[in-house]
């Protein structure tokens, strides 16, 4: 990749609900770097973008922050995504939902030779891009790196982290992800409402999608992890707790897939929990989740969702998102327990023998957490390309960043990686 373009990280869709905090982050990212780190943002609106960095530069005080380069650019222009991949080294993409408007990105920065990282949570995004674009990008040298935000960085990074925290053969983890509200509630901006409305509603074509690629079943290594697909009480949380209804489950795959077939890493099992709670807790989200699952089946329903995500959600989605009170009170946590066998003990043969209980805790998760995971993933490319992947390609958090330290990077960012419990050596 060319070196000389003049700017090594470029917000796209930076003057969006996200993006506006990906930008803060960047420029706050930036300015305590110890080596030069040059930057820009890019979207449709110069007004709005020129708005975004007069926001950020007030919010951390540095007026500089308002003179960075505006790129207009439209993800209906080729020619303009082209324009701008061809200046910056990595695209930070916040434009979602990425079903519609990823694609266009990854196409252009494939073809002109520029790393892309994105935010998605969204499966058939994911993986049709892996699906589509994986062998180009290597030739190009391009990585291409989905799902950098919450939830999928503390998922998959911490089936890693608990892994290499644990003397012996981690085989199967259990996370369980806590949301906890500050005291002036919490919201979430309706755009992750409107990807969870068309992914649901989709099911049948990514089952299609990942019949494509063909996949033998990976081997289960220990004893066979048992999956829970309804409500239930976790002893371990003392609460309720469902299926986590994100992308969590299948990037941990995918990672778990890329270790095994390219570094002969024995494959760890996983299961995707979220604790919600009490019973009053579970009732509301019981009623909440089969009106949810009913609307998402028509065009009708569909569209009443989209329209009214506040009414339909009870209040947790909504057109305007969070406000600063309720990001600044709010925090998330994800405790993952793990099982698997000693280091001279043959997992083939009888239960496993070890236990281990990581954490990975930090700020409010939609936009603070995201933003944080987002441009520490960005970073690293940067500036720990030996410890990639040895070819560009599309690939999860865990395939691209397994050997890097953006585990580190992101504690001393405030999300944090910690042991509660391990066996003793």
């Amino acid at each position: 990749m060319a070196s000389s373009r003049p700017y090594q990280l470029i917000v796209f869709g930076a003057s969006g609900f996200t993006g506006k905090y990906v930008v803060e982050e960047v420029a706050r990212v930036a300015a305590e770097a110890e080596e030069p780190l040059t930057w820009a943002v890019a979207g449709r609106n110069r007004d709005r973008l020129e708005q975004t960095l007069e926001r950020a530069a007030g919010v951390l005080g540095t007026p500089e922050v308002k003179s960075k380069e505006c790129i207009i650019c439209d993800i209906n222009d080729p020619s303009s995504l082209a324009s701008m991949c061809q200046q910056g080294m990595v695209i930070l993409n916040c434009v979602g939902p990425y079903r519609f408007f990823g694609e266009p990105v990854v196409k252009a920065c494939v073809e002109n030779g520029t790393h892309c990282i994105d935010i998605s949570g969204e499966p058939q995004f994911l993986e049709g891009m892996q699906l589509k674009y994986d062998e180009e990008a290597a030739v190009k040298g391009v990585y291409v790196v989905g799902s950098c935000g919450f939830d999928s960085i503390p998922a998959d990074l911490g089936v890693l982290y608990t892994r290499n925290q644990l003397k012996g053969i981690l085989t199967a983890v259990d996370s369980f992800m806590i949301f906890e509200p500050g005291p002036e509630g919490a919201s979430f901006h309706d755009g992750t409402w409107q990807s969870a409305i068309y992914g649901i509603s989709d099911q049948d074509n990514l089952r299609k999608l990942r019949r494509q690629f063909g996949f033998k079943p990976l081997p289960i290594i220990g004893t066979k992890l048992r999956r829970r697909n309804g409500v239930f009480h976790s002893d371990k949380m003392n609460q309720y707790a469902i299926p986590f209804p994100g992308s969590d489950a299948s990037v941990v795959k995918r990672t778990q897939r890329y270790l095994y077939e390219n570094l002969q890493e024995s494959p760890v099992q996983y299961g995707a929990y979220t604790a919600v709670g009490g019973i009053g807790s579970v009732i509301m989200l019981m009623l909440v989740g089969f009106f949810f699952w009913c609307f998402t089946k028509c065009r009708l329903g569909r569209k009443l969702l989209i329209k009214y995500p506040e009414f339909f959600s009870c209040g947790y989605f909504t057109k305007q998102g969070p406000t600063e009170q309720q990001m600044e009170g709010s925090s998330f946590s994800f405790t993952f327990f793990g099982e698997g066998y000693k280091e001279d003990q043959d997992p083939q043969k009888g239960k496993p023998s070890v236990k281990i209980c990581t954490r990975v805790r930090g700020p409010e998760p939609g936009y603070v957490a995201t933003s944080i995971a987002m441009v520490q993933a960005a970073v690293t490319i940067l500036w720990e390309k030996k410890s990639l992947p040895n070819r560009g390609g599309v690939y999860t958090p865990g395939a691209a960043f397994s050997k890097t330290t953006l585990t580190e990077r992101l504690n001393k960012r405030g999300i944090e990686f910690m042991v509660i419990s391990k066996p003793e050596a």
